[in-house]
């Protein structure tokens, strides 16, 4: 059977190992496990959105409502956007499939960071785009603007904070450097972990409004995975110009969001209270990985995130690590796969960490 010859150049993005296949390949019982491994929020949601969601079975039967007007109505308020300026999407990862298949074609050009989510890279090969690199780990504006000149991509990504590194990129940078973009070229501004970011650093803190007024050819995406607690329900958001989401609009499949997922992003967004004291928790908690890495001497890349980045020594394989923690019932990420000898933390609640330096200061 033939298919389509763009498949055989991408590679199947992996995932976060889930609980259940450790139960499966090494029979540990599931009150055992422990993930921290695809950064979601060890909290949970709000309870709020838990009664909502229960509250909201009975009309299982019905389709969703197709304007979402009740989330966009939220999320406006929030951003002090307009409803048209928003399109949703199951996961902020389906808006940049949209965004990939609305600009990009097999004679388009994607910059991208040389670390960066994969999702980027699979999309635009989805399309035959050509997918050109810096060579800087963290985000060197500087190097991406010199890309920009030599290359003049169709699409720019900026992950800030940046998976799976955690750094961040400054605010007033990131405006002067969109200002030197001409309206041909997209860029998108992916802020899946902002909510982690502006809590932590104000000068880190980058606001949709700001982008939507003062650009016609920049996107901001923005999740409920993570902060939120909601990445089984699936929602995601892009924030832009009125012209940008209304091309993108013409790629959204009809019902592409669950009734109950509309419900629960609906509800995240009116418990601010509990999404800061999670966000709270978690910077206190990365304080015990600082304290670790210094105390073993490995290189911590500073995190704006809900996870961390370790570093190893060159003595110690990141693959046979996260192999050695996956056997105890530790889930974490392997970074190799990213040309990095490195590990990927979430960064989980007293309990869960606790677990995780117990194990790790005898394999490190």
């Amino acid at each position: 059977m033939k298919f389509n010859k763009k498949l055989k150049n991408i590679n199947t993005y992996e995932a976060g190992k889930p609980i259940e296949l450790v139960v499966r390949e090494f029979g540990i019982e599931p009150k055992d496990i422990i993930k921290l491994a695809s950064n979601e929020n060890p909290y949970g949601c709000s309870p709020k959105v838990q009664d909502a969601v229960a509250a909201t079975l009975p009309n299982m039967a019905l389709y969703p409502d197709d304007s979402m007007m009740k989330l966009k109505d939220a999320l406006a308020k929030k951003y002090e956007v307009g409803k048209n300026n928003l399109i949703i999407g199951s996961g902020s990862d389906q808006v940049i499939e949209f965004i990939m298949h609305a600009k990009a074609d097999e004679n388009a050009k994607i910059v991208i960071n040389s670390v960066t989510f994969a999702m980027y890279e699979i999309y635009a090969r989805h399309v035959g785009a050509e997918v050109i690199r810096t060579q800087s780990q963290e985000h060197n504006l500087d190097e991406f603007y010199e890309l920009y000149k030599r290359e003049n991509p169709d699409i720019i990504f900026l992950c800030t904070p940046n998976n799976p590194t955690g750094d961040a990129i400054d605010a007033q940078a990131l405006l002067e450097f969109l200002h030197k973009i001409d309206n041909d070229t997209l860029v998108v501004v992916d802020c899946a972990y902002m909510e982690y970011a502006a809590y932590k650093e104000s000068a880190k803190k980058i606001t949709p409004k700001e982008l939507v007024d003062r650009f016609e050819n920049v996107i901001y995406l923005g999740t409920f995975s993570k902060a939120y607690g909601l990445g089984g329900m699936r929602v995601g958001y892009g924030i832009s110009s009125e012209n940008i989401i209304q091309e993108l609009s013409k790629l959204r499949p009809p019902f592409n969001i669950t009734t109950l997922s509309l419900e629960a992003a609906s509800v995240a967004l009116e418990d601010e209270a509990f999404v800061n004291s999670c966000i709270a928790l978690n910077f206190d908690e990365m304080k015990r990985y600082e304290a670790f890495a210094n105390e073993k001497q490995i290189d911590i890349i500073e995190s704006y995130t809900n996870f961390v980045t370790l570093c190893l020594h060159e003595m110690h394989k990141s693959t046979q690590i996260c192999d050695a923690l996956l056997r105890q019932g530790v889930i974490v990420r392997d970074l190799s796969g990213y040309g990095m000898n490195a590990i990927r933390i979430t960064v989980g609640t007293k309990e869960q960490n606790s677990r995780f330096f117990e194990l790790a200061s005898v394999l490190l």
